[in-house]
């Protein structure tokens, strides 16, 4: 039975009144903790780890979003739903933070040493790693908080070196000198993604290399002159008619004299520069892969600090900046600089301290990838793997199939130690499961383990399995390995999610997940990316507190497609608060409807009394249709977008306000059973998507309502619609439909004449066999329409009369008496010369060619849009003024 005092909903929606207590009633409830249910299918989600650094940005409000909503959809068809997550110890950054703080006090990781450097790190790591958890219940997410891991836990750890010791045992990790990204100011080697790449102005510098045997000079262009001291060949294209002749001879380094080979090599592009190409094999990646194909010496002229080596002769010990310009004023003197071009190019920046990325041979540990990369090559390509968008996983099959060996290891303190000990007294190296204490070799307890720690991305590359227990036998792992869907940025498809695929294959013989969803960037609403250094950064938090966490969570993936980038700003923001606030205002006007009737029975299946009735209950159904294949598609913006589209124009702006007609007339059948069931079911196909303010109306409409059958206690388990095809109608979609568009017709009509609200209007409808649905109809139409009177008549519309055609209708609206025909004439007129100038203006600028290839694709976007909506202006004003003649 409905409650004798049913609750009262506030006028207005206030997120800061309900979402903490909502999110802790789910906690209360224990919701959010699935149970191992060998009767149930298990759904998991393994939350990509954000950097214990971190605070919320956009982008983990948007992966929140998508990562909830798919949770909490299988939560609500019934299966064990896990979403589990965690916390990245982020080495580099990590470090960084802390040592800067040691610097506020004068102090330095060395002065403090190791151990001391560790405990300080732990404190601030235990200090600030809830910050971001925190931040996430602020966005509802409905996470398992029980099961939640670090990258630094025992668990995680443990997994970290039996992997570690697995892939050493087998020979797939080694130790050897390759070229890798080295920062100079954090004094580690950095893995591609943690460098970034800024576009920046510099110079091409061409510079001449004299023939040995004194027949001439092969001119090469570098933008980074300080490496011409570490050059061992200039390389020119086999294929190059120009330097065929010159392959074989030598040439003689600038500056130090040193006599080197002029080779042949495909990989030289001949269109940069002059088509010759120094050789530096120990500071470019390229460099060093010509130069193991050829043999080449490898020189290292600039040392791990950014200073110049002895191999750099008289410009040892000088930083590689200056040592640029001494040089190339040394070249300029000599006669061998032959031109300086202004030249924008990309340049590698640490991520962390912004200091420019030094490539640099340095002794380091290394996976060699090609034979993990064959199986995981494998299951994306026999689909046993899905990547969505399907665009990518081209991406990914490229990459794997020229997989490079992976440098792991890390100049760093913080993070997972290599477990490599060396013996001092034979030189052997031991790697064991636990810390050995002595040499396994010979038995010396003279070892030492090695002084680095692992790539960050080597523990969250376990981190489907590990976080679920390997390599322990779990009942975790059992139930819920392999994992179901892994929801990331398509940044990060090789650094972190190949990864994660090759070593859950190699320590687990299964997939990780079956589907990779890959979501886009988030941009201004000019569709810049968004930056601190632009201003143009919307802080989640902030828009929590101003729009509520639904109206952010809406924002930031209504519409958006995987893969696909979206524009965000506070006209978005704006409009998905307006949606929560028509939500909440039609459930108020529901939840009192009921309460003034005494309650709304048989509102769970109810029997359709009027063609509104049996409409709307056919388009919830072909909605729920249509969300439900959405997001088995894994397209959650259409969903949503579905929803809102149902919710705001046919629930509320045509069932509701003809609802009302009804509610006044007494005699009529009443409509809140419908109501109430529309209402109720679409609430929980919103409830992924909106958690919060579902779940507060979802509680109170059940607290309003008889209820029929004991149910659920909170929308968060209540089951997800699925398709009644029994209260399917096209008759009525269609009859109803067609009475829907002759009220629109009044009403545009009405808007473009200006004619006010309450002054009616005479229609005049030839329905012809339509004549009973129109009769039948006739008080909607009058008073949604503002309509008076209503004249059924299949005569001649009389002169002076606005002509429609409406379906199968022809409506008449007699204008005389309404509005000056001459004076709307000559208005619509100007309209139409006003549009035909703007259509010219833009088509002149969208056929410029230079306009084209200059302007941001965003501006371009947005100038076409203009012209469509200034074409159908025209189209619009033409047929109007048609009628008025």
């Amino acid at each position: 039975m409905a409650q004798s005092n049913p609750p009262e909903l506030p006028r207005a929606y206030e997120p800061g009144q309900v979402e903490q207590r909502i999110y802790q009633s789910w906690l209360d409830g224990g919701y959010f903790t699935p149970t191992i249910d060998r009767t149930k299918k298990p759904f998991v989600i393994i939350q990509p780890p954000p950097n214990v650094t971190g605070e919320l940005h956009l982008g983990h409000a948007q992966r929140a979003a998508v990562e909830d909503a798919l949770t909490r959809w299988h939560r609500m068809l019934g299966d064990s739903a896990l979403w589990l997550p965690g916390v990245d110890h982020a080495g580099i950054a990590t470090q960084v933070v802390v040592e800067r703080e040691l610097a506020k006090e004068g102090l330095t990781r060395h002065d403090l040493g190791r151990e001391a450097f560790l405990e300080r790190v732990w404190q601030w790591v235990n200090t600030y790693r809830g910050r971001i958890g925190e931040q996430h219940r602020r966005l509802g997410v409905s996470s398992d908080p029980t099961r939640e891991r670090f990258t630094l836990d025992p668990g995680p750890s443990k997994a970290v070196r039996h992997t570690f010791v697995n892939l050493y045992r087998k020979g797939l990790i080694y130790r050897g000198e390759r070229i890798t990204n080295w920062c100079p100011r954090c004094a580690t080697a950095l893995s591609d993604l943690e460098v970034v790449h800024q576009e920046t102005q510099g110079n091409l510098y061409h510079i001449r290399y004299p023939l040995v045997d004194g027949s001439g000079v092969l001119t090469v262009a570098t933008t980074r002159p300080e490496t011409l001291l570490g050059d061992t060949a200039v390389a020119v294209n086999p294929q190059d008619d120009r330097y065929r002749p010159w392959v074989g001879k030598e040439v003689v380094l600038p500056v130090l004299g040193r006599h080197i080979p002029v080779i042949a090599d495909e990989a030289v592009d001949m269109e940069f520069g002059t088509g010759a190409l120094k050789i530096t094999p120990g500071h470019d990646p390229n460099d060093f892969d010509i130069g193991e194909r050829h043999g080449l010496p490898v020189i290292s002229a600039i040392d791990l600090d950014g200073a110049m080596t002895a191999e750099a002769g008289p410009y040892q010990g000088m930083d590689r900046a200056e040592a640029r310009t001494a040089i190339v004023q040394q070249l300029d003197r000599e006669g061998l600089l032959e031109k300086v071009e202004p030249y924008l190019h990309s340049v590698g920046h640490c991520q962390r301290c912004d200091q420019v990325v030094e490539p640099l041979v340095t002794r380091q540990w290394f996976v060699r990838m090609q034979s993990l990369a064959r199986p995981a090559l494998e299951l994306v390509r026999s689909g046993e793997i899905r990547i969505i968008p399907e665009r990518f996983t081209r991406v990914y099959e490229n990459w794997m199939e020229n997989i490079r060996d992976w440098c792991i290891s890390r100049q760093l303190w913080w993070g997972h130690r290599i477990p490599v000990w060396s013996c001092h007294a034979c030189e052997s190296l031991t790697v064991e499961y636990e810390d050995p204490t002595a040499c396994s070799s010979c038995g010396s307890g003279d070892i030492h383990q090695d002084s680095d720690v692992l790539d960050t991305w080597f523990s969250s590359g376990l981190w489907p399995h590990s976080t679920l227990g390997w390599p322990d036998a779990t009942e975790d792992l059992d139930y819920f390995y392999p994992t179901s869907v892994m929801e990331t940025g398509h940044d990060i498809l090789f650094f972190w999610v190949a990864r994660m695929i090759m070593l859950g294959v190699e320590n687990t013989g299964k997939a990780p997940f079956h589907t990779v969803y890959l979501s886009g960037l988030i941009r201004d609403v000019e569709g810049v990316k968004m930056s601190k250094t632009r201003g143009n950064v919307v802080d989640p938090i902030e828009a929590i507190e101003t729009y509520g966490a639904d109206s952010l969570r809406f924002a930031v993936t209504v519409g958006a497609a995987p893969g696909n980038d979206t524009r965000l700003g506070p006209a978005k923001l704006e409009a998905a608060r307006n949606f929560a606030n028509k939500i909440w205002n039609a459930s108020r006007f529901v939840l009192h409807s009921l309460q003034d009737s005494g309650g709304g029975a048989g509102w769970s299946r109810p029997v359709p009394r009027t063609l509104e009735d049996r409409w709307v209950l056919s388009r919830l159904n072909h909605l729920t249709a249509r969300v439900t294949r959405s997001l088995e598609e894994y397209q959650l913006g259409e969903a949503e977008q579905a929803i809102y589209e149902f919710l705001w124009d046919e629930y509320c702006d045509w069932y509701i306000e003809v609802s009302k007609v009804r509610l006044r007339d007494k005699e009529s059948p009443s409509p809140l059973p419908v109501l109430a069931h529309v209402l109720e079911k679409t609430l929980r196909l919103l409830h992924p998507f909106m958690p919060f303010i579902t779940e507060e109306l979802w509680q109170t409409l059940m607290r309003t309502v008889p209820r029929e059958t004991d149910g659920p206690s909170a929308i968060i388990v209540a089951p997800y619609p699925t398709v009644d095809e029994a209260l399917l109608d096209a008759e009525a979609e269609e009859q109803f439909g067609l009475i829907r568009d002759l009220v629109r017709t009044v009403r545009n009509t009405r808007s473009e004449f200006r004619i006010e609200a309450r002054q009616p209007l005479e229609v005049i409808v030839n329905a012809g066999e339509l004549r009973p649905l129109v009769e039948a109809q006739s008080v909607i139409i009058r008073t949604l329409a503002g309509v008076d009177p209503l004249r059924l008549d299949d005569s001649q519309p009389e002169p002076g009369a606005l002509r429609a055609v409406v379906g199968r209708l022809v409506l008449s609206i007699p204008m005389a008496g309404l509005v000056n025909l001459e004076a709307e004439r000559g208005r619509l007129q100007q309209e139409l010369t006003e549009a035909e100038k703007n259509i010219a203006r833009l088509e002149g600028h969208l056929n410029d060619r230079q306009f084209r290839s200059r302007a941001p694709e965003e501006v371009i976007e947005r100038e076409e849009e203009r012209l469509r909506d200034s074409t159908q202006r025209r189209q619009k004003i033409q047929e109007l003024l048609d009628q008025l003649q």
